[in-house]
């Protein structure tokens, strides 16, 4: 055979073996979405697709076709949150990977991102080991060391939190100022697991605007107020600095209990970039203080913490993601690093120009958007 019918028979086998490759790919991308739970979200409707649907590995496409800003959250007993995305703006889709037990679970959509939501009763039937999310000792690993990762950010979080609440109760206001941004490290880099009892960041680390109807404000951001705009301590401010600290020792003896799996941990990680996006990029968050930068830091922490323990499985199957993941979680590290002051404290938020900020947006929509793509890399199938 000449050497160009030999190129030629090798460059037609090829073609053949990638038109297979493709087609088998296809058929598994088409298989994935008529297995998906589809949720259609509107402003009056939270419509699922599925109300019954074997437990393990689960695939949630949601599509927003109301002309709010919404949220769709699996709640377990007691509202426990299994999963959830936030921040799905009108017109547009999120896709939720996760491992859901056998059980019985309520899908909700929040119009708005306010109140109890659109609920929707489902039924997850059987085991979810079938799944095999379990079979990788790696990823058995990852959630073991993520737990401890969360315990200790949950012990580290209680004498920093007592501190500031005894400058509180001691009525030394600007003793106080400097102890609220520390107070809230622990609970930022591991606020999805925090979120997912649903009591407790109610109670906790809600801002006055986004308090629901009847519920009373207290937390973080109601002694902000009192510190950093009304200078001033009273006997209110006292007792919400006890309740505070008793609120986030509730947090600290259930983090053992905790329903913590590979994708649990993977949009956990998605969903501290979503608030950095929607909450620090703004100023909203701390918008008293302006300490947002410190939150910042460490929702981004707490992100590539996350990473960091499931990167062995990620990158053995989706090299390229962990390479882009591992190269901007660095490019936002970096950036960070700018704004640390000589005392280990970040420049005030309202000192970072416009122009600065749009830098800190660009950076995070970088990350963020390769990050969601973290959960399906480390569902084992």
């Amino acid at each position: 055979m000449s050497a160009r019918r030999s190129t030629a028979a090798a460059l037609l086998t090829l073609a053949v073996a990638t038109a297979a490759l493709a087609g088998c790919s296809q058929k598994k991308d088409d298989k994935a979405s008529a297995d998906a739970v589809k949720v259609n979200a509107t402003d009056t409707a939270c419509e699922v697709s599925k109300t019954t649907f074997p437990a393990g590995h689960v695939v949630i496409d949601i599509a927003n076709k109301g002309s709010k800003t919404t949220e769709v959250y699996v709640y377990g007993d007691g509202d426990k949150i299994i999963t959830e995305r936030e921040n799905i703006g009108p017109g547009t889709k999120a896709t939720i990977n996760a491992e859901i037990k056998a059980g019985s679970y309520e899908v909700a959509c929040k119009p708005g991102m306010v109140g109890d939501g659109i609920r929707q009763k489902i039924t997850v039937t059987g085991d979810a080991a079938a799944s095999g999310a379990s079979t990788d000792p790696r990823l058995t690993a990852a959630v073991d060391a993520y737990r401890t990762y969360a315990q200790e950010q949950a012990d580290a979080t209680i004498p920093a939190v007592e501190a500031f609440a005894a400058a509180i109760k001691s009525g030394d206001v600007e003793k106080a100022k400097p102890l609220y941004a520390p107070s809230r490290t622990g609970w930022e880099r591991t606020e999805p697991v925090a979120e997912s009892f649903g009591d407790v960041d109610p109670k906790t680390d809600t801002r006055e605007d986004k308090l629901e109807p009847g519920q009373e404000w207290t937390g973080w951001h109601k002694l902000e107020k009192s510190l950093f705009a009304d200078a001033k301590i009273g006997d209110d401010e006292k007792k919400l600095a006890d309740q505070l600290v008793a609120d986030l020792k509730d947090w600290q003896k259930k983090i053992p209990g905790a329903e913590i799996t590979p994708t649990s941990m993977a949009n956990g990680a998605k969903e501290l970039l979503d608030e950095v996006a929607t909450n620090k990029i703004t100023g909203e968050e701390d918008r008293y203080s302006h300490t947002d930068l410190a939150d910042f830091v460490a929702n981004v922490e707490g992100a590539q913490k996350a990473y960091e323990l499931l990167k062995p499985v990620a990158s053995e199957k989706d090299a390229e993601l962990a390479k882009t993941l591992d190269s901007e979680f660095a490019a936002i590290q970096t950036l960070l690093a700018k704004y640390k002051q000589t005392d280990g404290t970040y420049t005030s938020y309202d000192k970072v120009t416009e122009a600065e900020r749009k830098t800190f947006s660009d950076a995070v929509n970088s990350l963020g958007e390769p990050l969601s793509k973290l959960a399906a890399a480390v569902v084992v199938k």
